[in-house]
């Protein structure tokens, strides 16, 4: 529709993988053909920087990319070891390099597309919206807007916020040391102190695997801490002094209760991290993403906002729940994972972070994770929702 090459229907803020799935969604239906598309980002999205991991049924949409799959779960603790079969259940890897790629050269074959490399400074909403960049300024009928809002930098007290922060180190060694046929979900034989800490193992290879040092945690560590238990955990586990380390993956996943939802407008909607799409409790993103994708795509073509429901409020209340927990109580994270593991059936765990359970599979978990510590923390958030 929009001819200008600084004016659009839609500018996206943001190639990271909320902005450039919704790209590629709108780009496919033909309901959209005519409307003329602006990603923003300030990079070329030429790295790999992150790893992206989820569950689905069978083959999905995003198989072509996938650089490996699991059919076993491995959880342990100073308690037990769970050895636990996925069933019907794949627990895929992606690399977002990989993603990228695809990503763009997909964009690329649409003429109504373009990719502006440059940084947002401002917003300024009306009939046509102005999307201020440090480079120009670009006009838009909506806005699709990925980075968080600073209010949630300045009102900490407000919300509950744990930071999922990790080290992860991609390793390769010389000798067979690692089983391909599972990944290590969580190891919390190597705590920090009396924190929610753990191993999170991905194989890709007998000689190759991913590492990481995880935490769950209201506060943040200096790098070498990191780095001191991922040598302890390869020392102990594999005896392995010596391996090469072929990739660093650093980050810091916000888990929590901030009411994102409060900072759609009618001229722009918040989407990724900077709408909530990262569930709460637990720091998964992309197949809520792939599904939120889908409901605004939709809502946009009904007529609707495409805000509009697009989460559930009673996994809002659950994962409220389970924040303030973590948050009062860290040193009891041991204890959940251990009883969400051992006492649920994957299907029903899976279909619960998935956020497709029925009330009597939610009693199940809730059963499964009863102790004083949840119902101090249900009559906290009661009395706030």
């Amino acid at each position: 529709m929009v001819q200008d090459n600084l004016s659009f229907d839609y500018i996206i803020i943001g190639n990271g993988l909320a902005g450039l799935q919704l790209a590629l969604e709108l780009s496919k239906d033909p309901f959209f053909k005519s409307y003329t598309i602006g990603l923003i980002d300030p990079s070329l999205k030429d790295i790999n920087d992150k790893t992206w991991s989820f569950w689905e049924i069978g083959a999905g949409k995003w198989d072509a990319i996938v650089e490996q799959t699991w059919h076993t779960a491995q959880f342990v603790s100073p308690g037990i070891s769970l050895n636990i079969p996925l069933l019907e259940y794949n627990y895929k890897t992606i690399r977002s390099l990989e993603f990228y790629k695809a990503a763009k050269s997909q964009l690329a074959t649409h003429s109504n597309i373009k990719f502006i490399v440059d940084s947002v400074e401002d917003l300024q909403e009306g009939i046509t919206s102005q999307v201020i960049g440090k480079k120009q300024t670009y006009t838009a009928t909506h806005i699709f807007d990925s980075r968080v809002p600073k209010e949630f930098f300045d009102a900490k007290a407000d919300h509950t916020l744990i930071h999922q922060h990790f080290k992860g180190w991609v390793i390769e060694t010389d000798t067979p040391q690692f089983n391909p046929e599972a990944f290590t979900m969580m190891d919390y034989r190597f705590q920090y102190k009396d924190s929610t800490s753990f191993i999170y193992l991905l194989p890709f290879s007998e000689t190759k695997a991913l590492v990481e040092y995880t935490f769950f945690t209201p506060f943040t560590v200096a790098s070498e801490v990191y780095e001191a238990f991922l040598k302890r955990y390869l020392l102990e586990e594999y005896k392995l002094e010596n391996f090469r380390i072929v990739e660093t993956e650093v980050g810091n996943i916000p888990m929590t209760d901030f009411p994102f939802w409060k900072y759609h407008t009618k001229n722009v909607t918040k989407i990724g991290t900077g709408a909530g799409w990262v569930k709460g409790s637990t720091g998964y993103s992309f197949k809520h993403t792939e599904k939120n994708v889908a409901k605004l795509i939709a809502n946009i073509k009904a007529g609707h906002a495409p805000s509009d429901r697009l989460f559930k409020w009673k996994y809002k209340f659950y994962d409220k729940i389970f924040l303030k927990v973590l948050h009062d109580e860290n040193e009891n994270g041991v204890w959940i994972f251990e009883r969400f593991y051992s006492k649920n059936t994957i299907q029903t765990m899976f279909r619960f972070l998935d956020e497709e359970t029925s009330f009597s599979e939610d009693l199940a978990i809730m059963k499964s994770l009863f102790s004083m510590a949840f119902i101090k923390a249900f009559f906290k958030v009661l009395f706030k929702f």
